[in-house]
């Protein structure tokens, strides 16, 4: 089986879907690869290192995807007129979105391509090693940590100078996700006190565990059977927003990172919460990809209101493109070994962790929650 790896195309992509190591390591299990010239230049991969690692290099996307029975991507089609560039009848595996962008799963459905997201690999012990979303959350999270220590006017560590003592800052993580853990523990690092927010109390213990502490609303959790938070009641969202009021307004920086599947990110900050955090304190909103926790968060954008600064940075991982490349790869790869039997994909649609993340199969959308949003 011939596997392309093509040059990943949405903008400020810096990741690729395989690096040299494991295209070594896909090569001993008698699988071809393609791989598109210069796809892991931006994240210092080279060529050279590529046909080192048993890779054959092709000048364009055009002739990877006329040749490649099955497509590894980090980002998957970002409108339905991408979807026109892969064979019909051939395999995508990537970073999909389906709940998201359900047009580009009717697409791929439409081209006969069989498909998995994997975003939608269930959060099980023996998927761990597929997990993209918390190994790229993990990134996101250490660098939301590192923007907001940039971006506030003063130190994050306690301070004991000639000057005088200058006190630690004190950060709020709001959803202690991998995200939110992993910006935690990158604070505390570097010097600040924290406190974080979650519907989960199964959070608490780790959160408790990086030595911050830990802020809820009542004695009660809210998450779904996969561990993701659900919505509130009215009567509890209000309680939720004083509560975050409260600890706001002591903050010198916040980092929010709580996410819903499929949905708009909850509103978790108020213009007015903003109005009354101290001047020149920080949001670091990773939520704004699905609109922001924030009120005020513009994606992608810089927003200052009364002396305080919102960011939305977005696709923070491809920001750390050599790690971030190195997971990613480990993670599909695992997730393609699933399904190779004797150098040939032959996915066991029995296997709940295959059934869970396919997306498109024999012409149809197979995801259930991705052909409800069609419907």
């Amino acid at each position: 089986m011939i596997l392309g790896v093509p040059k990943e195309t949405a903008a400020g992509e810096r990741r690729v879907a395989l690096v040299p190591d494991v295209v070594a390591k896909l090569a001993g299990a008698g699988l071809e690869v393609h791989v598109e010239r210069g796809a892991g230049e931006a994240a210092f991969f080279s060529d050279a290192a590529y046909e080192g690692a048993g890779a054959r290099l092709l000048a364009d996307s055009k002739s990877l995807f006329a040749d490649a029975e099955t497509i590894l991507k980090v980002q998957g089609p970002q409108a339905t007129d991408d979807v026109e560039s892969l064979a019909r009848g051939s395999t995508l595996i990537g970073l999909l979105q389906p709940l998201t962008r359900p047009e580009v799963a009717g697409a791929l459905a439409t081209r006969d391509i069989l498909s998995f997201s994997l975003d939608a690999v269930p959060r099980i012990a023996r998927a761990q090693a597929m997990d993209a979303l918390s190994s790229m959350s993990s990134l996101a999270g250490y660098e939301a940590a590192i923007i907001a220590a940039r971006a506030l006017p003063r130190f994050f560590p306690l301070m004991m100078t000639a000057a005088g003592t200058m006190p630690p800052a004190k950060g709020l993580v709001l959803g202690a996700g991998v995200a939110g853990l992993q910006a935690i523990a990158t604070a505390r690092k570097l010097g600040a006190v924290m406190q974080a927010f979650d519907v989960r109390l199964a959070a608490k213990e780790d959160v408790e565990s990086l030595g911050a502490t830990f802020v809820a609303v009542d004695e009660a959790s809210h998450e779904d059977a996969a561990g993701y938070a659900t919505e509130l009641t009215a009567e509890k969202q209000q309680r939720e927003l004083e509560l975050i009021d409260r600890h706001a307004r002591e903050a010198d920086f916040i980092i929010c990172t709580a996410l819903i599947p499929g949905r708009p990110a909850p509103i978790l900050i108020t213009e007015e919460m903003v109005r009354a955090m101290r001047p020149g304190s920080v949001i670091v909103d990773l939520a704004a990809e699905m609109g922001g926790n924030c009120q005020l968060t513009s994606p992608g954008k810089e927003v200052v209101c009364n002396d305080v600064t919102i960011l939305g940075p977005l696709n923070l991982p491809s920001q750390v493109p050599v790690h971030a490349s190195l997971m990613y790869s480990r993670n599909i790869s695992s997730l393609l070994l699933l399904m190779v039997k004797e150098g040939r994909l032959e996915p066991d649609f029995e296997d709940p962790v295959l059934r869970d993340c396919c997306i498109t199969r024999d012409g149809q959308v197979v995801h259930a929650a991705t052909r409800a949003l069609l419907q």
